[in-house]
């Protein structure tokens, strides 16, 4: 499985929020030019209207800085912490207008970097006690990838590739274009020292990756009757990945078949905004 290295993060917070801030602010904020005075200061506080699991704290701090180094924002939650409703994230104090402008960027970010986190560790939760580990995908909004990782890495997943450049996964249209299985992992290993993954949907695709070498065995959309079937044929020789389909409600029955690790596109794709206040008051 892939990591992603903090040098790696950083480099994605500048450049997402230059991005964000480019297409939110453009050439300038028309309304607090015209509306807040340049003296006017103001002190906020962030905080937690839900149940959640902190995510995207860093890239806040980002925004406020890169709009106002005048900005004085101070941390109260940690990364990767469960709140309840009424938790304070943050403090600001700053200029008005510029508090104001990097607002909505900075809680678009959090609430949504929060909400792959929260949905994530209920994830977690349902398969605790089993030996399966759960994997996010490539199922992210263009441009946001290592941020919504970083994300399920809070929540308690382990991220699955980066990318296309980072692991091989050898799917069905690979193998009709090589010819068969065998040669699709003989080229695959000649080509890179990484793990091979190949994508099986039958038992009998199953021996065949396995007589192949294959490092990982992707099960897809597999009942869990015949995913213990297929971690019974499989027996060790090489790590198995369930994907396609899970849900929080199916997500238990998957894991106790003995599966190594469970990939679930939803966490990235279909997680809500979580639900946080940001209140100002005139200092």
């Amino acid at each position: 499985m892939s990591s992603l290295s903090p040098s790696d993060l950083a480099q994605a917070i500048d450049q997402l929020i230059d991005i964000a801030l480019a297409e939110d602010i453009g050439p300038g904020d028309i309304t607090c030019q015209a509306v807040i005075p340049n003296n006017l200061r103001f002190s906020g506080v962030m905080a937690a209207r839900e149940k959640m699991v902190v995510a995207g704290l860093p890239f806040a701090v980002t925004v406020f800085a890169k709009v106002s180094p005048e900005i004085k924002i101070t941390l109260e939650a940690e990364e990767g912490s469960l709140l309840l409703p009424g938790a304070v994230l943050a403090r600001l104090q700053g200029p008005a207008g510029a508090l104001l402008t990097a607002e909505r960027t900075a809680l678009n970010l959090v609430q949504h970097l929060s909400g792959i986190a929260t949905l994530t560790r209920h994830y977690v939760d349902e398969i605790a006690g089993t030996r399966a580990v759960l994997l996010d995908t490539r199922k992210t909004i263009p441009g946001l990838r290592l941020a919504a990782k970083y994300a399920t890495r809070l929540g308690g997943a382990q991220n699955h590739r980066m990318g296309l450049y980072d692991g091989i996964l050898i799917k069905d249209n690979h193998i009709a274009v090589c010819g068969s299985v065998q040669e699709a992992v003989r080229r695959a290993k000649a080509y890179a020292s990484v793990s091979v993954e190949v994508e099986c949907d039958t038992l009998e695709q199953v021996a065949e990756a396995l007589q192949a070498g294959a490092d990982i065995i992707l099960l897809d959309n597999m009942s869990p009757v015949i995913l213990a079937q297929a971690v019974s044929l499989v027996a060790g020789r090489a790590k198995t990945e369930s994907s396609g389909g899970v849900t929080l409600e199916t997500i238990r029955a998957i894991a106790e078949t003995g599966v190594d690790y469970i990939s679930v596109g939803r966490l990235t794709q279909s997680a809500r905004a979580i639900d946080i206040g940001l209140d100002w008051q005139a200092v």
